[in-house]
């Protein structure tokens, strides 16, 4: 049974920097592409950014030039990078596979942007 644990969320200034991390659990995380993703309240969850096993990755025109994922496979880790964040980036952040798996999802992480 696969489970993803997201950490690092919190507070931050606008312009600030944070640094997510997903711990996933089950020999899945090292074959699959995994992707991190973010519901604000009143919208839907969207994708932000993907990894492949390789290490290819692919981001919301949101958030090019400022995120910035990895992955360790090694430790079934992938981070996500935040950098000069906006107010608009406020969400729930989760990770999961890409495409997402229902049962996968975990309980996020809060990013809040806010001066």
């Amino acid at each position: 049974q696969v489970q993803l644990v997201e950490s690092g969320g919190g507070l931050v200034q606008p312009g600030g920097s944070l640094r997510l991390s997903c711990a996933a659990s089950g020999t899945i995380f090292s074959i699959s592409t995994m992707g991190w993703y973010r519901q604000s309240p009143g919208k839907q969850r969207e994708l932000v950014a993907t990894i492949t096993r390789a290490g290819s990755t692919t981001y919301a025109d949101s958030v090019k030039g400022r995120f910035t994922i990895s992955r360790d496979n090694a430790k079934n880790t992938v981070h996500l990078q935040m950098n000069n964040l906006k107010a608009e980036d406020t969400a729930v952040y989760y990770c999961n596979r890409n495409p997402p798996v229902v049962n996968f999802w975990g309980q996020g992480t809060q990013v809040i942007v806010s001066s």
